[in-house]
């Protein structure tokens, strides 16, 4: 049954809350393992979060259920492509934390609620003049929310970049995906990839102890059951029904949400410049 804007709206609010909230436990959990470690544990205990209800929920057909083995191939290839894609962004995400502030990182992430939009120029989407606006003032938004007059860029930051920039293609294929295939399998295949990939580079770039990721257990159960199991596939759900540029101007919220779980869980400052940027975005 096909959801209303408003769902698929709050369904997109709801994930960036749950990603703004997730940069707090990404910084906590790297006190105690390797980023490929935190990564590679909360990816696996996404998917094994969502098996079971992929095995007892009711079925219910995509939105655009396309049958011909051309297009089945295409579909395959991309869930392929979107997992890939999904642990290169999270890993350069995860890995410029250890070098750059949260409130940089959260500015650079959202940086993909411009590109989103300039890619898909290119591929041929239309673009509605609000939808600019909306934009304009999320990009503006999240600079005053991120960025301190006088700080210079520091490596953290390059990496970040590189984040959004993966982030731009992962939200442009899921729009492609969402409403083509089942939400819930897209998510176990590219949950899946994701942390086979991070265990593969956690096993040869890390020092992986049990101990160290039972003392970091709070950060993955969060970033595991909620961020990855939760969040992402609320993403595909919602996605089915929304424009990839409509979408990216929602989730770039999470930057909000991040000072927000910063303030309430970190003591970090809550200033009127950060005020300012929580108003636009």
């Amino acid at each position: 049954m096909p959801i209303s804007r408003l769902r698929s709206d709050l369904i997109l609010l709801l994930a960036a809350a749950i990603w703004g909230f997730a940069f707090v436990a990404q910084r906590l959990g790297m006190d105690h393992v390797g980023p490929f470690t935190f990564t590679a544990a909360r990816f696996t205990l996404g998917c094994l979060v969502l098996i079971p209800y992929m095995v007892f929920r009711k079925r219910v057909p995509p939105v655009r259920a396309d049958k011909s083995p051309a297009e089945r191939k295409k579909i395959l290839a991309l869930e392929v492509l979107v997992g890939i894609v999904l642990f290169g962004g999270i890993s350069l995400q995860q890995y410029g934390l250890l070098f750059t502030t949260a409130g940089n990182a959260g500015f650079i992430t959202g940086l993909y609620v411009i590109f989103v939009p300039l890619a898909g120029l290119f591929l041929g989407h239309r673009m509605k003049p609000v939808w600019w606006a909306g934009i304009l003032l999320a990009a503006a938004g999240l600079y005053f929310l991120s960025v301190v007059p006088g700080e210079g860029i520091n490596p953290g930051d390059i990496y970040v970049f590189g984040c959004a920039l993966f982030w731009t293609a992962h939200v442009l294929l899921i729009g492609y995906l969402a409403p083509r295939r089942d939400p819930v399998k897209i998510a176990i295949i590219q949950y899946t990839i994701t942390a086979l990939l991070s265990w593969l580079v956690a096993l040869c770039a890390e020092d992986i102890r049990f101990d160290d990721i039972l003392a970091a257990a709070w950060p993955i159960l969060y970033g595991g059951v909620l961020s990855v199991g939760v969040a992402y596939t609320l993403q595909i759900v919602a996605q089915q029904y929304a424009h990839p540029a409509y979408a990216s101007i929602i989730l770039s919220m999470e930057s909000a949400f991040a000072v927000l779980g910063g303030w309430l869980m970190l003591s970090e400052p809550l200033t009127g410049r950060i005020l300012l940027g929580c108003g636009l975005c």
